[in-house]
């Protein structure tokens, strides 16, 4: 072993003897370089086995004994020791060692076969200079030129890292393409964008410290050029020798950020000639004509002295007079002409008078036929009437008659009809051949109800029949509300039950996004006022001794659902309750979604929140399933549902072709200088809650939308969003530097969060007397969709256009019950329901309906059903909440009918065949 009790480290025994057969010590560790930094020492390590010592050398001399720190352990797999040291090394060693290399250590380990040496470890003094070798420089770069920072950090032990900073925000260039920083520390910019105007700064740093460069600024311009030509105005002088001129602007594009103007004139001017107006003027009158045998003659004249021409005004007065050419002489039938005249005056007199009197009492005659007639009719046959005042369009006007009170068909279609019954109902309807008189008889619509008889006016009017009395009044069971909470109320009238549901929504309207109403066994509608957000529960889906009071509500924190990978979140989080009611029947819930709704390039999905605050799939909307159904619109998803709970739209995207849409919306307001004055550019989800969140904070900051939003297909491409304000008006406003165009990142936009996106731009008056302001706010997405807003208003209150928000305000009716929230009155619905429930040798009639209805997916949930029918109609009331389009309704069941009355008479056997093939088509 080496003497390292002395100071003379360089007396040693030879650092290894002839090995035995065996096993050399292994390292198991050896000790790395290693910096020293400011004035801490650094621990070099050492381990190895099998190893009866370990001692370190550095720089060629071995290290005292009493410096080293030892550990010993056995191998417990292999039974071999295992020795493990430690060392110090200080900043004064390593200073006061001057060699030709840097100071090292190395560490030596013995066993009873011999010595094995480890790698050597440098140790070095870590620093950081403080001045840069070279500085960036600012540079002024015209759009879609170069630019390139140079940036050679100071000097230092380890060499430092170099990071870009913008605007104090760190560059990351691999989130966009058209900037490198790999090359040497520089910054390049390939082609310039007006975003990328800004304070560049280069950041050094190692183990040590952090260095911050001078701070470089890059203004990217924009050079003007001229917009086209307009056309040359008409000429100024109206008569005689003027001037014609045209004009352009050197907006195209306008100069920004310091650019040139435009050389050359906005304006020319020509020389132009105007022929003057000449008025007209009358020749002098001709000679009078013949006397005519009505003894008059006449004379004419013409505007030819001169004609007018150029412009100029036509003659004044007649051109031709007419007199008695015997001065009252002329006779007729042996009497003067003005006797016979005041007599043929008298005849006509008289004969007006008499065919008034005649006409007059022939209308009290039919008058006094009709009423006795009408009293007739009431004292052999009941009657029956249906207010169906609510309807529009195709099933309006109801009037119905029918032989005996308590006819029971219209509840049960498998009873035999009567055939003396006969019912009329009159109303107009969508046809397509008017002059059709009779259209449907025993084959017609209502197949299983046989005595009704169709007919076409040609005045588009269809003729039905019902048999109950259908009136909007009914009898409020004993109510169950949830929580325990058991209240009893006795008959409640429709009036007094809607004085409740205001009372209802007053109470709840501090909470703005959820609506509240109490419903029993009539079911009816609940509305988030202008979020498209709505629920219908459909008549009979309460039991009838049941009330419950249902709410619907939006989430308008963060939601908690966390889309997973490229997911999206496409629309509100939705909640309906309470939990514990159950329906009997479906009932339908919609949620607006911003998705262009392709399925090559989107996969959506539902999902529902379980009570422990999970996220659970409950279906794809293309999936084929029995538990729920969604139909999904260009603009909402309406889903029809058996149980209560808090539920989402989640998108997938499936190509680069996936579109979301944005809604751009500008607001505008004074700042507190009375000078400025603030865009606010927003863009967010093209969902009614989305833009009524938006309309809510402004309203509270006083903004003012200035412009009608607009739609921006955004591509899930990964480009950018670029916002930018063009046009302003050169010698009344300016916009603050390095502000008139803003670029927001792809993922901020795709996937940000539920808070719409906000882009804020100050402009600035250069004289109070400037109110109005007129430019452009353009968005546009790179490589995609592009989106200008016109603005031009006024910065005044008083003198400022008003914009309206929303195309369907349904602020006032957040809660219907009853008949009146259903646009089908419900004798209708029940006779629709009795026809297409009611299988055929003719087909299965609920399948037609549906399918006239664009309904054409998942039919197999519809057959699982007690009533196919009614859960389409129920489908359809959801979708038509606003325009109560009955006369396509009236429409499909017309063609459905017709289509019927066209197939010919088979066996039943014969018929089934189409249907299966209509259901193979159908995807059933």
């Amino acid at each position: 072993f080496p003497s390292l009790a002395g100071n003379d480290n360089s007396e040693a025994l030879p650092e290894s003897i002839p090995s035995a057969p065996g096993t050399l010590p292994h390292f198991m560790e050896e000790p790395d370089d290693s910096y020293i930094i400011k004035s801490n020492p650094i621990v070099l390590r050492c381990k190895a086995k099998p190893a009866m010592q370990i001692f370190f050398k550095c720089n060629g001399e071995w290290v005292h004994q009493n410096e080293h720190v030892s550990e010993e352990s056995l191998d417990e797999a292999t039974g071999l020791k295992v020795r493990e040291v430690f060392i110090n090394v200080t900043r004064q060693q390593v200073e006061d060692f001057h060699g030709p290399e840097d100071y090292w250590c190395q560490c030596v380990a013995w066993s009873h076969l011999g010595t094995s040496k480890s790698r050597k470890a440098s140790v070095r003094i870590a620093y950081l200079r403080k001045n840069f070798e070279q500085d960036p420089q600012g540079k002024e770069v015209p759009i879609e030129g170069m630019i390139v920072l140079h940036c050679r950090p100071p000097e230092g032990v380890p060499a430092a890292e170099v990071e870009w900073l913008k605007n104090e925000e760190p560059i990351d260039s691999n989130l966009d393409e058209n900037i490198d920083t790999r090359a040497d520390h520089n910054l390049i910019i390939r082609q310039a964008r007006l975003s990328d105007s800004g304070n560049y700064t280069c950041m050094a740093a190692n183990i040590v410290a952090k260095r911050r460069s001078m701070s470089a600024t890059v203004v990217v311009y924009v050079n003007g050029g001229w917009s086209s030509w307009t056309e040359w105005s008409s000429c100024n002088a109206r008569c005689g020798r003027g001037w014609q001129k045209r004009s352009r602007t050197c907006t195209n594009p306008a100069p920004l950020n310091g650019g040139a103007f435009c050389e050359g004139m906005s304006v020319q001017k020509i020389t132009c000639t105007s022929l003057c107006p000449v008025d007209g003027s009358w020749e002098v009158w001709s000679e009078w004509s013949v006397c005519s045998p009505e003894c008059e003659h006449l004379r004419v004249r013409e505007c030819i002295a001169p004609p007018p021409r150029n412009g100029g005004k036509f003659c004044e007065g007649l051109g031709q007079e007419s007199e008695n050419c015997t001065e009252g002489l002329c006779i007729q039938d042996k009497k003067p002409l003005h006797e016979i005249k005041s007599q043929n005056l008298e005849t006509a007199s008289d004969i007006a008078l008499y065919s008034g009197l005649g006409a007059a009492v022939l209308a009290v005659a039919v008058l006094v036929v009709g009423v006795t007639l009408y009293r007739r009719s009431q004292s052999e046959y009941g009657m029956d009437v249906i207010d169906s005042s609510a309807l529009t369009g195709g099933l309006q006007a109801f009037n119905f008659k029918t032989v005996r009170q308590g006819n029971s068909l219209l509840l049960n279609s498998s009873m035999q009809p009567d055939l003396t019954v006969s019912r009329t109902y009159s109303g107009p309807i969508c046809l397509q051949d008017p002059m059709d008189k009779e259209l449907m008889t025993e084959s017609s619509l209502f197949n299983p109800l046989s005595d009704i008889k169709v007919k076409v006016q040609s005045s588009f009017m269809v003729s039905l029949g019902v048999t109950e009395r259908a009136e909007f009044h009914g009898k409020a069971h004993p109510g169950t509300f949830p929580h325990g909470n058991h209240r009893a109320f006795g008959t409640i009238q429709a009036r007094n039950k809607a004085m409740y549901i205001q009372n209802l929504a007053s109470i709840s309207a501090a909470s703005e996004l959820k609506t509240t109403a109490l419903f029993g066994h009539l079911g009816g509608r609940l509305v988030v006022p202008n979020t498209g957000v709505s629920l219908l529960i459909p008549h009979g889906a309460i039991p009838e001794e049941s009330s419950w009071e249902i709410y619907l509500a939006i989430t308008q924190r963060e939601s908690s659902l966390q889309p997973e990978g490229s997911d999206v979140l496409l629309g509100p989080e939705v909640t309906c309750g309470p939990s514990e009611v159950s329906v009997s029947t479906p009932f339908a819930l919609t949620i607006p979604h911003c998705a262009d709704a392709n399925p090559e390039h989107w996969n959506i999905h539902l999902k529902r929140r379980t009570q422990q605050g999970k996220w659970e799939e409950v279906m794809s909307v293309e999936e084929e399933t029995t538990s729920c159904y969604c139909l999904l619109d260009p603009y909402a998803c309406h889903i029809l549902l058996n149980s209560f709970g808090t539920y989402a739209l989640i998108g997938e995207p499936i190509s680069d072709c996936a579109v979301r849409q944005l809604k751009v919306a500008v607001f505008g307001c004074l700042s507190c200088n009375s000078l400025d004055y603030n865009l606010r550019v927003y863009c967010m989800d093209n969902t009614p809650c989305a833009f009524q969140e938006v309309v809510s904070d402004e309203r509270l900051q006083g903004g003012q939308l200035l412009e009608e939003p607009k739609l921006l297909h955004f591509k899930g491409n990964t480009c950018s969003l670029q916002i930018s304000v063009l046009d302003i008006p050169p010698f009344l406003w300016r916009i603050k530097p390095f502000t008139a165009c803003q670029e927001v990142p792809f993922s901020r936009v795709w996937r940000g969060s539920a808070r719409p996106l906000l882009c804020a731009f100050s402009l600035e008056r250069y004289s109070p007397g400037t109110t109005q302001l007129n430019c452009k706010v353009c968005v546009r997405q790179l490589k995609g969709h592009e989106q200008v807003l016109h603005v031009q208003t006024s910065i005044l209150e008083s003198e400022r256009e008003t914009i309206t928000f929303f195309a369907h305000d349904d602020s006032n009716f957040p809660a219907q019950v009853g008949p009146k929230a259903f646009k089908i009155p419900f004798s209708i619905r029940q006779r629709i329901c009795a026809t297409f429930d009611t299988p055929s040798a003719k087909g299965k009639d609920w399948q037609m309906l549906a399918q006239k209805n664009s309904i054409n997916r998942n039919l197999s949930y519809f057959a699982t059903q007690s009533s196919p029918s009614a859960v389409i109609l129920d489908l359809w009331e959801a979708r038509h909440q606003h325009d109560g389009d009955l006369d396509s309704l009236a429409c499909a069941l017309e063609e459905i009918g017709r289509t019927h009355s066209k197939i010919p008479d088979a066996t039943e056997t014969e018929l089934e065949e189409p249907d299966f093939s209509y259901s193979r088509q159908n995807g059933l």
